[in-house]
């Protein structure tokens, strides 16, 4: 069972949200929040697997209430659901930790494979603005102080693939800690954040294709 927590400050909507997915026979709306720090709040206090989060919220923003669930509540994934398609929310959004972003007017189906992709350990991006994110960390950059070993290469192959850590380490015949420690060497040696910029970076480097993104 996935466990939900809605977060918009618009009732209805989190009504409507909140029909569309008790249907599914295997996720629970747990509670709902009108405001980011009351989305933090609850995280923090129901520990759900999934927070659908609206960007332009009063008080806390969506961004900065992801970034903070991000920080303090690792295992609950954000799905940013928002209208706004503009480059800087959907930077700022990915950067704060996000593990999806997909826009409002999605239908029902999108929905619920964004919430199953991200309750599994993957990143989503809505595909309408994929591209466009993808452009952005295909930019030249300056390349790394330091260079990937071959296994940390293959830990961020695994984890474009949406593998999870207790997934990689399976496939690699690690513990989950030391693959934990290798991911945070990699972020800090990459300059990432989070594993949807390591995903992106991943295909931008060509360690994996588009198509291989979601294999394990």
């Amino acid at each position: 069972m996935i466990r939900l927590l809605l977060a918009d400050d618009h009732r209805m909507f989190r009504q409507g949200l909140r029909q569309i997915l008790e249907t599914e026979g295997d996720m629970e709306v747990i509670a709902e929040a009108g405001n980011g720090q009351e989305a933090v709040a609850k995280a923090h206090e129901l520990h759900p697997d999934v927070v659908l989060m609206d960007i332009n919220m009063p008080g806390l923003d969506g961004v900065k209430a992801a970034q903070l669930i991000s920080r303090n509540a690792p295992g609950t994934a954000v799905i940013i659901l928002t209208m706004y398609r503009q480059d800087d929310y959907i930077f700022e959004a990915i950067k704060a930790g996000a593990r999806g972003y997909l826009l409002k007017d999605a239908d029902s189906e999108e929905l619920v494979r964004a919430i199953h992709a991200v309750a599994q350990g993957e990143a989503l991006i809505d595909p309408t603005i994929a591209t466009r994110v993808l452009a952005e960390f295909r930019r030249p950059q300056e390349p790394p102080a330091e260079h990937l070993t071959a296994r940390e290469e293959e830990i961020l192959r695994q984890v474009a693939r949406g593998a999870s850590n207790r997934e990689i380490a399976q496939a690699l015949g690690l513990s989950e800690k030391t693959v934990k420690n290798r991911l945070s060497e990699i972020f800090s040696k990459l300059s990432l954040s989070n594993r949807t910029e390591a995903a992106l970076y991943a295909v931008r480097e060509g360690l994996v294709s588009l198509k291989d993104k979601g294999r394990n």
